[in-house]
């Protein structure tokens, strides 16, 4: 069945914490015009519009200066929509592309100039439309600095972790790894995760924890996983607030600016916060 996604709040609220100058959302999504741009068939969710204009009124009141649009699992492998923002707002975003199996070097190139600066790939139980880990396309985009982005399932980083170590790339794992947070650090998933880290070229984006935590905001459950990535390798860790989070069926939307000050709590030292809010993603974005 697809999912409709709930819209944003559409205010969001100032936040007690303050951001850094050149602060970065390092995971959103847009959408629309749908006139325009039509999602696939095959895609699992429906949302409406959600226009960078509007994600950049919510970044203005955040406090963010800079955004990084990973494209839409409902647009499929074409990246038509990502390029278009890109081309329309330049320098204020970075992108993610999800890509199609025989991206070439010339069109690799003409993406990077517009500032794509990754490929997503996706666990094997998601989507059956979405790209797989595939080697040889990561190893394409590595002679252009590109990293892999992979979007894990449950579990079942473990089952990709020596797949991604294998490949050639920079390596971000979304939303902590996408793992049940009621099974606690000491779960196989998180481990691979943390070894995944000490190989020195693998990242991890706070974000999603929704995703991740059955409880309401403030999702408290994922504090520990926050420490304890923060104790592991700060350097590179970013922070994405996932908007407009698409996949919120049956439970409460949250506010950004409240997201946003999960940081506090999740990364107490201010210096920490502020690397994994504006130097981290500096570097690997490019800003």
């Amino acid at each position: 069945m697809v999912h409709v996604a709930k819209p944003p709040d559409p205010n969001p609220v100032a936040p007690r914490l303050k951001c850094p100058a050149g602060a970065v959302d390092a995971h959103l999504h847009l959408f629309g015009p749908a006139e325009r741009y039509p999602f696939v068939p095959e895609t699992q969710y429906l949302s409406g519009d959600a226009l960078p204009e509007s994600c950049i009124a919510m970044h203005d009141v955040l406090g963010i200066a800079h955004g990084v649009i990973v494209s839409g699992g409902a647009y499929g492998r074409d990246p038509a929509h990502l390029l278009d923002v890109l081309a329309r707002f330049p320098g204020r975003f970075r992108g993610v592309c999800v890509p199609a199996d025989d991206l070439g070097h010339e069109q690799i190139a003409h993406m990077d100039a517009l500032g794509v600066r990754g490929v997503r790939f996706v666990s094997d139980a998601r989507g059956a439309h979405l790209p797989r880990i595939l080697p040889d396309l990561a190893a394409r985009v590595a002679e252009h600095g590109w990293h892999v982005q992979f979007y894990a399932q449950g579990t079942d980083i473990v089952d990709h972790a020596e797949r991604l170590r294998r490949l050639p790339n920079q390596i971000v794992i979304d939303h902590f790894g996408s793992m049940p947070a009621e099974l606690g650090v000491d779960q196989p998933a998180f481990r691979a995760v943390l070894d995944l880290l000490d190989t020195g070229r693998v990242w991890v984006k706070l974000s999603g924890p929704m995703y991740c935590s059955r409880q309401e905001f403030p999702y408290a459950d994922i504090v520990p996983f926050a420490h304890a990535l923060v104790r592991h390798a700060p350097e590179r860790l970013v922070w994405g607030s996932d908007w407009p989070h698409l996949h919120m069926k049956e439970r409460s939307m949250p506010n950004d600016g409240h997201l946003l000050d999960l940081l506090l709590d999740w990364v107490p030292d201010a210096a920490t916060r502020d690397a994994i809010l504006a130097a981290n993603p500096a570097r690997l974005y490019g800003f």
